[in-house]
């Protein structure tokens, strides 16, 4: 991960703890739910936005005796984090606005429209400095946050705009409650994702039995098993396999093996760990270990 994005990271880091102490005086001063909870979702901004600068700083540590894979991981963790405070704050802006529906307070449209108009020309900037185009999810869960506060913004502006002509104070409520709504979805799909790396799933896009069925159909290649697909990091997809061939040298099998890699380098894996391995040589074999008896066992999985 380069300086750029660190230095984008800092820069709305700062930028979102000035909206959020503007929008938390803002909301208090208006009485506007909407605003306080436009707040709230501003504060898990420059909660994700600190979790996602201290992983890429951590990110940028080279592998060492402690974390062989590297620190790709410290990111999905923050990503983690951030995705589950998001889901947080939504169900207390859910609890605050059925309260309100119910005993809605008197909301001071002017100071109301103000902040908010000043919350949502900051997002913008904050949209701006981010960027859009992120590979790694916790960068994207930053941006994600961001684009979400700039939605959540203009809807409070809305709600401001119904009040200031109308007088009809639940549209605050109704307001706060869409917020939350956005936000929950945001959440789960950042927790989703994360998990999904975390957990070792396979990445999105890959199959084991059509990767297992390119390797076999390469000249050589008897059988293929024990097939594993994982990712190291976000967008870091690995490959492990056991890949039977007849007896042979082990220059050959090497040769053997090159040629898997770069088949699986073609569809995006390039960190792969093959086991070349015969089935036909005897256990005395100084190639093999197997016995004929196993040649059952390769079989597509």
């Amino acid at each position: 991960m380069d300086a750029t994005s660190i230095r984008r990271l800092g820069w709305s880091l700062a930028v979102t703890l000035l909206l959020f102490v503007g929008e938390v005086a803002g909301g208090i001063l208006s009485r506007s739910l909407a605003l306080l909870s436009d707040a709230g979702h501003v504060l898990t901004d420059a909660f994700a936005l600190g979790l996602s600068l201290i992983a890429l700083l951590i990110m940028k540590r080279p592998s060492d005796y402690k974390a062989t894979y590297g620190y790709q991981r410290i990111g999905l963790l923050a990503a983690l984090i951030n995705g589950i405070s998001l889901v947080v704050i939504a169900v207390f802006i859910f609890v605050e606005a059925y309260k309100r529906f119910h005993a809605p307070p008197d909301i001071n449209s002017s100071v109301m429209l103000s902040i908010a108009a000043l919350g949502l020309a900051g997002n913008l900037v904050m949209a701006w400095i981010l960027g859009h185009k992120h590979h790694d999810l916790n960068m994207k869960s930053a941006w994600l946050h961001v684009l979400g506060d700039t939605v959540s913004s203009a809807g409070v502006i809305i709600a401001g705009l119904i009040i200031r002509f109308t007088g009809w104070v639940l549209a605050d409520t109704i307001a706060s409650a869409l917020v939350g709504c956005m936000i929950i979805f945001g959440g789960t799909r950042v927790i989703k994702e994360a998990l999904w790396v975390l957990l070792d799933l396979s990445p999105l896009g890959f199959h084991a039995e059509e990767l297992s069925g390119m390797i076999g159909a390469i000249p050589g290649v008897r059988a293929v098993h024990d097939v594993h697909i994982w990712s190291i990091g976000h967008g870091i997809p690995a490959f492990s396999g056991h890949v039977q061939v007849h007896d042979q040298k082990i220059s050959e099998a090497d040769t053997l093996r090159k040629q898997i890699e770069q088949l699986l380098a073609g569809q995006g894996i390039k960190h792969a760990v093959i086991q070349m391995e015969c089935a036909d040589c005897c256990s005395n074999e100084i190639y093999c270990n197997l016995n004929a008896e196993n040649s059952h066992l390769g079989h597509h999985h």
